[in-house]
């Protein structure tokens, strides 16, 4: 009976901050009553979650995960939903949304500035948060790059024609976003970044990021270590030098 049941709901992948709750949802008909399990996974940890047998599996987002729903009715058939991806953002001070957010998106991750040798790979970053996950468009001095719809802007071999000023655009059913216009440089001599500090005439930002887990008189933390690669990779992408440190 590969037909007996089938998903009329599917549950739709969520883009929101640390903390957030939300509600995935799931239907399905079926020839008989039917049973709802949902299941998560973290990296490549797969799990049935205790107690998660209705409908509805409400969510307070603590970290990314994969979510998908079995359902089974009382013949033993069973299907699964689609995998739905919730990704959880721990560092959006700047792009918190507003208290009444209603799932728009909101842009927490700006693409930066880039300097690349011709013939070097290239890439540039956005990434939004909204309630369903938004999609992504990339824009090259306001034309259409049809092939790059993702967060990560990917050129594996630049051309001096890559050059030029970049935007993404965030979209989902409530709205679209713009992320900031930045420009990039291809060019056959460009100066190392490692000497940006060198140079008075140059501004440079950088971020000491220290991850204390042992303490003396202080239970150990959740995860100090985790945290501190998250946001060390956050504020490369906006431009900083970071130094990490642990412990």
């Amino acid at each position: 009976f590969s037909t007996a049941i089938a998903i009329t709901e599917q549950p739709v992948s969520v883009s929101v901050p640390v903390g957030y709750s939300f509600t995935l949802r799931c239907r399905a008909q079926g020839r008989t009553s039917l049973q709802y399990q949902w299941f998560c996974q973290h990296q490549s940890d797969c799990r049935l979650i205790p107690g998660a047998t209705n409908q509805d599996l409400p969510i307070v987002a603590e970290q990314t995960q994969l979510y998908t729903c079995r359902v089974n009715d009382l013949h033993r058939n069973a299907v699964f939903s689609d995998w739905v991806k919730v990704e959880v953002h721990q560092c959006v001070a700047r792009g918190l949304p507003p208290r009444l957010w209603r799932g728009e998106p909101v842009i927490v991750l700006n693409p930066s500035e880039q300097r690349v040798r011709v013939g070097q790979p290239l890439q540039l970053q956005c990434a939004a948060m909204g309630v369903p996950a938004p999609s992504y468009q990339w824009y090259r001095n306001g034309n259409l790059l049809e092939q790059q719809k993702r967060k990560k802007l990917w050129i594996s071999h630049t051309k001096v024609s890559d050059s030029g000023t970049y935007l993404c655009c965030a979209s989902n059913s409530h709205g679209e976003h713009w992320s900031n216009a930045v420009d990039v440089h291809i060019g056959e001599q460009i100066q190392p970044t490692s000497l940006c500090c060198t140079s008075p005439a140059v501004r440079c930002k950088i971020a000491l990021l220290v991850g204390n887990n042992r303490y003396q008189h202080h239970p150990n933390l959740l995860a100090p270590v985790r945290d501190v690669f998250e946001l060390s990779h956050l504020l490369e992408h906006l431009g900083f030098q970071v130094v990490s440190l642990l412990d």
